[in-house]
């Protein structure tokens, strides 16, 4: 994780922990590598008995912005390999940043959409400069939000805001995040890095043991939806046979505006 060619670097100065999303180019869109890398960093902090909290971040001036869709014709070309790349590959990162006993805050500066909105959600707080960038633009992709993906966001903006997010596809600011629950806090771009970690340093100064046990009980608590069926999984994934994905991925590695026939 600390070697300098990882799309993950981690490092751990006292009480606090830093992750960073470094994937190059791309404004730090995600590869299959990184989102194996999150999982590992997020693990193995997860099992320390000295880091009280944890700052999730992205590097040169942006969070992340979502996965990197040159991959898609070689890691998701069909239902098979779509179904492992999310189920396995996305959402284990996703859930152990969720369901990591630290405390986390993710500090937002730049584009934080797709991909790195869901990384976002699943962290407990979640602080931004004021000239942010957020949404989940996939339906000019030619697909929907993979359904393990959607609970951290349904979680805190509800249904109607989810589906206007969804169904838009709009990028928005911070003032229209914070408005639709998406975020903890909004300061100035200048501001941003020192109240996250001045927000890291109140989470390390507090009871470690109350810490893990508040993230415990409030997620057993809170409203979960029933689990899928195996064959309402096997539905929602048979979207990579469909035409509007082809053409959705073919438009956006071709630069072309998607034509979408007619379902």
């Amino acid at each position: 994780m600390s070697a300098a060619r990882s799309p993950v670097r981690v490092a751990v100065d006292g009480r606090i922990a830093t992750v960073t999303l470094a994937t190059g180019g791309k404004l730090n869109a995600l590869s299959v590598a990184a989102w194996e890398a999150l999982a590992a960093a997020f693990a193995e902090l997860g099992a320390s008995r000295t880091v009280r909290a944890i700052v999730l971040r992205g590097s040169g001036g942006n969070f992340a912005a979502g996965a990197d869709i040159s991959e898609f014709t070689t890691v998701r070309a069909d239902v098979v390999q779509g179904t492992r790349y999310h189920e396995q590959t996305v959402n284990g990162a996703n859930q152990a940043i969720a369901e990591c006993p630290i405390p986390t805050v993710a500090l937002i500066e730049g584009a934080c959409v797709g991909g790195g909105l869901e990384i976002a959600c699943s962290c407990d707080l979640r602080i931004a400069g004021s000239s942010a960038r957020f949404g989940v633009p996939i339906n000019r992709l030619g697909f929907p939000l993979a359904h393990s993906e959607l609970t951290a966001m349904l979680g805190l903006v509800g249904r109607a805001v989810a589906l206007e997010i969804l169904l838009e596809g709009r990028v928005f600011g911070t003032a229209e995040a914070y408005a639709k629950g998406l975020l903890t806090r909004v300061v100035d771009d200048a501001d941003v890095e020192a109240e996250a970690y001045a927000t890291a340093q109140r989470m390390a100064a507090g009871s470690p043991m109350a810490a893990r046990a508040n993230k415990r009980w409030i997620r057993r608590l809170a409203p979960v939806q029933q689990p899928l069926s195996a064959a309402e999984i096997a539905e929602h994934f048979s979207f990579f046979d469909s035409a509007d994905y082809r053409e959705g991925v073919r438009a956006f590695l071709a630069k072309t505006p998607p034509e979408f026939p007619d379902s």
